[in-house]
């Protein structure tokens, strides 16, 4: 299989993210919007750190209604079929409903490689993160995890008005693919952020 290595950027990837982003808990389906097979293909993929963002790292924090997840820097190595990378700055918010406002409650940012697997049944799982440290481990690790795409993700993870942006969008396409009765989000001791 010849290496592919597709470089997703926040901007260019913002509307395939958007709409594999944020679950109920529990709620494991994405519908991929793309129709070529190598982007549907790649919407699998980010269903499946989705599924795992959701499931494995969004209980970490203090529990709520709902998860969103979402990426503002992404790239997919699947040379190898069997291990294949998505090195990406995966977000987790989790939120409750207070009146028609998403209340943040917890949440974070997780950077790393994402391994994602195919199971006998030919579905795509996420079966570990590689992360990147915390404080004075996070330079070493990002360098030695993300290579020669550092500069790209350094300068997406720098990026606080392209991820505003990004966050807004994956929070919109949540309240509308889940008929949520919701006009904004709002994080603690800051203004409504209107959808």
């Amino acid at each position: 299989m010849k290496r592919t290595f597709k470089i997703l950027v926040f901007m260019a990837f913002t509307a395939i993210l958007v709409s594999s982003c944020g679950n109920k808990k529990g709620d494991k389906n994405a519908a991929p919007v793309e129709p070529e097979a190598a982007q549907t293909l790649t919407d699998k993929y980010f269903q499946a750190i989705d599924r795992y963002v959701t499931d494995e790292i969004a209980p970490q924090y203090s529990p709520a209604e709902i998860s969103v997840t979402y990426n503002d820097y992404a790239a997919v190595d699947d040379s190898n079929p069997d291990d294949i990378q998505v090195l990406g700055d995966f977000w987790v918010e989790n939120y409750n409903i207070v009146g028609d406002t998403l209340m943040f409650v917890s949440g974070g940012n997780h950077s790393g490689k994402m391994h994602i697997k195919k199971d006998s049944e030919g579905n795509y799982f996420a079966s570990g993160l590689d992360a990147v440290g915390d404080g004075s481990e996070f330079l070493p690790t990002a360098k030695a995890i993300f290579g020669d795409r550092f500069e790209e993700f350094q300068k997406a993870y720098s990026d606080n008005e392209a991820r505003e942006g990004i966050r807004k969008s994956a929070i919109s396409e949540f309240v509308k693919k889940n008929n949520l009765a919701v006009k904004y989000y709002k994080d603690y001791g800051w203004p409504a952020v209107q959808l």
